[in-house]
Parts: C-alpha cells; structure tokens; sequence
C-alpha cells in the first residue's frame, strides 16, 4: 500500500490511471514519478536527457515505461517560458541581469535564488529578467544570446539540482560577466557558489547527538545527485566525530518525496532495534516520517525526534514545527548578485567553488533522548 492507503500504480492500475488522467487533464511529470517510483526531478532529467547527469539505467527505463504508459508527449517538454523583454529601443536605454534556469516549477528554490538576486540588484537600479530552458540545449543557447543581444549586463546561470555542468563552447563568446549558482564546471573558469551540504548534514547529525541520541537513521534523497550523496558524508562524519557506529540498517534511501519519507520511517520502525531520532535529508521526506510515526503511536519528539533539511514553509507548519538546516538559496542569490560588480567582462581565469552554509533552526522536534520502554 502507499502512504495515502492506495495500492500501488502497477499493471491493470497504471492503465486505469492512464485512462483518468488523459480523460481529465494533461498528464504530467508528477504522475510519471508516482509510477516510477522516483522525483519529478529525475523524470524531468530523463525524459529531456539532460547532459551531465548520471542515472542508472534501470530507473531510466522505468521512467521511459511509465510515460510511455500514459501516452505522454516527451517533445511537449521543449518549450521556453521567459519573462517579457524591453523592446530594443528600451533595452538600449536599461541593462539588466539575465538569470537562466533550467527548471523553476520543480521546487522552490529557483525562486527563492531569484528573489535573493533581486533582493541585491534593485538596490542599485538593476533589472533582473528570468527564463528557464528545461536543458533543452538549443532553446537555451537562443534563450541566453537573444537576452545579451537585448541588453543583459551579465548572466547568472543556475541548475536546479547541484551538480558539475559541462558549458558549451559558445559561453565563451558572451561579452558578459557569468556567474554559476548552484553549479560548477570542472575548470573553476566562472566564479561559482552552491550549498555546503556536507556542512549541513554533518550539523543536521551533531544537533541530534547534542540531545544525546546515539542511534541515529537517515533518509537519503537519490543517491546519483550531490546533495544526498553530500549529505550523507556529513551524516557519518558526525557519527565517526562522536565515535558512534555507523549501522546500514540506519541509512534508508527516499527520493525526495512525502511518500518515499513514509515509507523509510515505516522499514526503520520495523528493526529490532529501531532509532531513537532520524535525520531526513528534506523536509518533505519528513511530511511522511511525521505520518508514519504517528500512526504507529509514536510521540515527537518524546520517543523520538525528527530533523529535516531545506527550511520550507511547510515546516513551520508541522506538528510539533520541525527543525531543519535551511538551504542557502537566497544567500547564494545575493552572493551572485554581488559578485556581478567585481567580475570584469571577458575575465578568465580560476575561481574557487564558494560554498554557503546553511543555518540550523530549531523548532520543537527534537528533544533529549529518552530511555526507551
């Protein structure tokens, strides 16, 4: 069963969901993932065949398998939604910045980088126009040499999920200032920023241990993307800073969602020996945990506590709030903000990756640990 009581999206169930969903409305990539047991995230990343990107080939194909199950339309994807540029004349008149995205709607960090970078160029009568490219390699090349062509000053490129990039030739004709949030090139040849997750994690895990927790689970995102695999270096360097073992059976993969948070907090309740606090590598995978443990009559945290990761607004609402690390979007959107002035255009030479640590708040879901019954 799922985490909402339904049974799983397989065989006869899939085409029923097929039928529905084509009989009402568009299908879409949520629903690909909930049949594919993965991210919106992941199946955006497939179906667009993002470059760069490592995925295994079983979830490849599962994902294929799912959309094709819902007849969906994979050249629907290639489209471009920017906001209006100034006519030429104007243009000429204002220089703005351009900030490219190759996703905004998966989740809410774009915009709240995005708001982070207005937040620090308004101050100096600076515009900021935004457009996202879904990875689609000719519409971004468009996409960024019609915005330098319209007056853009300088570029921040951001991608939604962190990861090295490869960047073609072509950047190096842009007469503007780049700079490269959430993402990196192997060469450092951009000034770039992104989360210090490994931080994160490890801060996430050491709060947990302050509150005298020795048997610590996590549940991990998807493990081919850097923010889980960071996060869970962090996880054990604070287990092996604390001498405290370092048990597999405590380390539950998600993939980022409500259900799969669900679902890992049901496996690690049922070990003979199960945590007294989880570490859920986002907030969302912390939504199910929530659910999972209250159904099983578990108080938070007075038999056991719970920390997430990101800071969404869901947090706050939570019963009890949940602690969590914020996820340094909008520092690093002010920070490529910043930079922009000390970036001459043309400049190419090393920068070092800048990596902003995100701050641990605490709200009323961890507690010190109990003797167990």
């Amino acid at each position: 069963m799922n985490a909402d009581g339904r049974p799983p999206l397989t065989g006869n169930r899939i085409r029923k969901v097929r039928v529905a969903a084509m009989g009402q409305r568009r299908v879409t990539m949520t629903d690909i993932a909930r049949i594919a047991g993965c991210s919106q995230a992941t199946v955006s990343f497939v179906l667009n065949k993002a470059p760069g990107v490592k995925i295994s080939e079983d979830t490849r194909l599962r994902v294929i398998e799912a959309a094709r199950s819902l007849n969906y339309a994979v050249n629907s994807l290639a489209h471009l939604d920017a906001e209006p540029l100034q006519p030429d004349n104007a243009a000429a008149q204002a220089r703005f910045t351009a900030f490219v995205v190759d996703q905004l709607a998966t989740s809410p960090e774009a915009v709240v980088a995005i708001e982070g970078v207005r937040q620090a160029s308004w101050g100096d009568g600076q515009m900021v126009l935004v457009a996202q490219t879904m990875n689609d390699p000719k519409m971004e090349e468009m996409t960024i040499r019609t915005l330098v062509e319209k007056g853009a000053g300088a570029l921040i490129y951001m991608t939604i999920f962190t990861r090295r990039i490869v960047l073609p030739n072509w950047f190096d004709d842009l007469a503007v200032p780049i700079i490269l949030l959430n993402c990196y090139t192997s060469d450092n040849r951009y000034p770039s920023v992104i989360p210090a997750e490994i931080a994160g994690g490890q801060n996430a895990t050491e709060h947990l241990i302050a509150h005298q927790h020795t048997r610590i689970a996590t549940i991990t995102g998807e493990p081919w993307m850097e923010a889980a695999a960071d996060r869970l270096k962090g996880y054990r360097k604070a287990l092996k800073a604390a001498n405290l073992p370092q048990d597999a059976d405590l380390v539950v993969e998600g993939n980022w969602s409500a259900s799969s948070g669900y679902e890992a907090t049901r496996k690690l309740l049922s070990l003979a020996n199960r945590p007294t606090a989880i570490f859920c590598q986002n907030d969302r995978m912390a939504i199910g945990c929530y659910e999972a443990l209250k159904e099983a009559g578990l108080s938070i945290p007075d038999e056991i506590s719970v920390i997430g990761y990101d800071d969404e607004e869901i947090s706050r609402h939570l019963h009890p709030q949940l602690s969590t690390i914020v996820l340094p979007q909008r520092a690093m959107g002010v920070w490529a903000a910043e930079s922009l002035s000390s970036r001459a255009t043309g400049e190419i030479q090393k920068h070092p990756i800048v990596k902003l640590e995100g701050q641990l708040i605490e709200r009323q879901s961890v507690a010190i640990m109990k003797n167990l019954p």
